[in-house]
C-alpha cells in the first residue's frame, strides 16, 4: 500500500511539471510582444505575458530561447505527405511505379522533416494513388510510433470519372489513378460516405481539371453533384474543400458550399468577393506553381517571369484586395517537405504583409480548420509552440531558422 501511495505521489509530481519558455519576443497568433514568456504545464499553456506578472511555480524548468521569436506551431494548409518533388520523380511515375509501401516509408520521413521545420499541424489533401495511406500515417503519429505533425487527412480525394490521371494510355490499359472517380449524384454520395467510413477527416473534390493531357482545365462535377457531396459531408460533421482554378469551377464550388478553395489561378476580384461573403478560405499554393515552373526550365534569377507566374501574382493581388481569408498552404510535396517557409516568402513577395502571413499560418488556419485549441499562444490552449531565430515580422526569410519545436507539450527540437 505504501509503495502504491508513493508511486501515485510521484506520478502527480511528474504530471504537474512546468516548463517556462523565455524568448526575446512572442508572436501570439495576432501580434508581437516584447519580453514576454510562456508557461506550459504538461500539454497546456497556463500563462503568457510579461515575466514580472508571473509567480513562477517551484518545480519549473526554464528554457532560455535568447534571440528568438516564440510563436504558435505552423499549421500547413495544403500538403501531400506521400509525394516528393517532381524534379526527383515526376508525378506519373510516383503514382505508377512507387509502391504504397515505399510511399509510406517516404511519408514517415516527410512527417518528421515537417515537424522539425516547425509544422505542428498539417492538412494532407490527397494520397495521390496511395489509397488511405495518409490515414494510416496519421494513426502511427497519434500512436507515438513515428514523429510528425497533427494530421488532417483527405484520403484518396474525389474526381469526376475520366478527368484525372495518370493519362496517355490506350483504352485497353487500366492504370491506378491519383484520385477516386465518381459520377452522378448517387455515386458521389456513396463515395463520400465510403471515404468518411475509411477514416478521412475531410473531403477533397476536384471542381475542375484537364480532361486530356496538356489541355486547359475545365469544370468537372455538375452543380448537383457538388451540392450532394457537400451535404453528405456536412451531415456527418465534416467539410468539403475544392481544387479549382477556373472561374466556373470556382463558382460551382462556392455555390456548393465548400469551406476552402485550393489554387484559384483564374480567380477574379468578383469571385474572391463571393468567397469572402460566404466565409470561404482561399489557399493560393504559390510555392507549387513557382516550383513546377522552375522544373520546366524557368531560371528564376535571370529569366523574366513566365505567364503562369504573372497570372498567379494577378490572382493573389485580387484576393488580397477582396479581403478573402488567405489560407497558408504551399502544396508541399510538389517541393521539398520541410521547406514550407517558401510559401511564406512568396506570400510576402506577392504583396502580403509579414504579420498577416504569420496570422494566416497560425490563428487564421486554426480558425478555418476548426482547431479550437491551436494557433494561438494563450492560457488554456494546447502547447504547440516553436521558436524562430530572429524576427520574422522584420524579415520573413528567417522562418527557415526553426530552433525549437514543441508539440502537445513535448519538446522535439531544441
Amino acid at each position: 500500500m505504501k509503495s502504491i501511495l508513493l508511486f501515485c505521489l510521484f506520478s502527480a509530481f511528474i504530471s504537474s511539471a512546468q516548463t517556462l519558455l523565455v524568448p526575446d519576443r512572442v508572436f501570439d497568433g495576432a501580434e508581437l510582444h516584447e519580453n514576454w514568456v510562456v508557461l506550459v504545464e504538461d500539454n497546456i499553456i497556463t500563462y503568457t505575458g510579461n515575466l514580472n506578472g508571473l509567480k513562477k511555480p517551484s518545480n519549473t524548468t526554464e528554457i532560455n530561447l535568447s534571440g528568438t521569436t516564440l510563436m504558435p506551431g505552423i499549421i500547413e494548409g495544403h500538403s501531400h505527405i506521400l509525394l516528393h518533388p517532381y524534379n526527383e520523380t515526376d508525378w506519373n511515375d510516383q503514382v505508377l511505379k512507387e509502391s504504397p509501401v515505399e510511399r509510406a516509408i517516404r511519408g514517415t520521413v516527410h512527417a518528421e522533416n515537417s515537424l522539425m521545420a516547425g509544422i505542428t499541424t498539417m492538412r494532407d489533401l490527397g494520397a495521390e494513388g496511395a489509397g488511405y495511406t495518409d490515414v494510416y500515417i496519421k494513426k502511427t503519429i497519434e500512436d507515438g510510433i513515428i514523429n510528425g505533425p497533427r494530421l488532417l487527412v483527405a484520403g484518396p480525394a474525389i474526381v469526376a470519372t475520366g478527368a484525372y490521371g495518370p493519362k496517355g494510355f490506350h483504352d485497353g490499359v487500366t492504370v491506378p489513378l491519383g484520385a477516386e472517380p465518381a459520377s452522378g449524384v448517387d455515386q458521389c454520395i456513396e463515395t463520400v460516405r465510403r471515404q468518411m467510413g475509411n477514416g478521412v477527416d475531410l473531403i477533397k473534390i476536384y471542381a475542375d481539371y484537364r480532361w486530356t493531357p496538356g489541355a486547359d482545365s475545365k469544370p468537372t462535377f455538375l452543380q448537383e453533384e457538388i451540392d450532394a457531396m457537400v451535404a453528405t459531408a456536412k451531415s456527418a460533421g465534416k467539410y468539403v474543400l475544392a481544387h479549382a482554378g477556373t472561374p466556373e469551377g470556382m463558382k460551382r464550388a462556392i455555390k456548393g458550399g465548400v469551406e476552402t478553395i485550393e489554387h484559384g489561378d483564374g480567380g477574379t476580384l468578383e469571385i474572391f468577393k463571393m468567397m469572402k461573403e460566404k466565409g470561404i478560405g482561399f489557399c493560393p499554393t504559390l510555392a507549387a506553381g513557382d516550383a513546377i515552373t522552375q522544373y520546366r526550365g524557368w531560371n528564376k534569377v535571370n529569366d523574366p517571369e513566365p505567364e503562369r507566374i504573372q497570372q498567379k501574382r494577378k490572382s493573389f493581388k485580387a484576393a488580397l484586395e477582396s479581403g478573402v481569408q488567405i489560407v497558408f498552404g504551399g502544396d508541399v510535396g510538389v517541393f521539398t517537405h520541410g521547406e514550407n517557409y517558401c510559401e511564406m516568402e512568396l506570400m510576402v513577395d506577392y504583396g502580403m504583409k509579414p504579420v498577416e502571413v504569420l496570422k494566416s499560418a497560425t490563428s487564421g488556419n486554426a480558425d478555418m480548420f476548426h482547431l479550437n485549441k491551436l494557433g494561438t499562444l494563450q492560457k488554456g490552449f494546447l502547447a504547440d509552440i516553436i521558436a524562430i531565430e530572429g524576427n520574422p515580422l522584420k524579415d520573413i526569410n528567417v522562418m527557415k531558422n526553426v530552433s525549437f519545436v514543441m508539440k502537445d507539450g513535448v519538446v522535439y527540437k531544441q
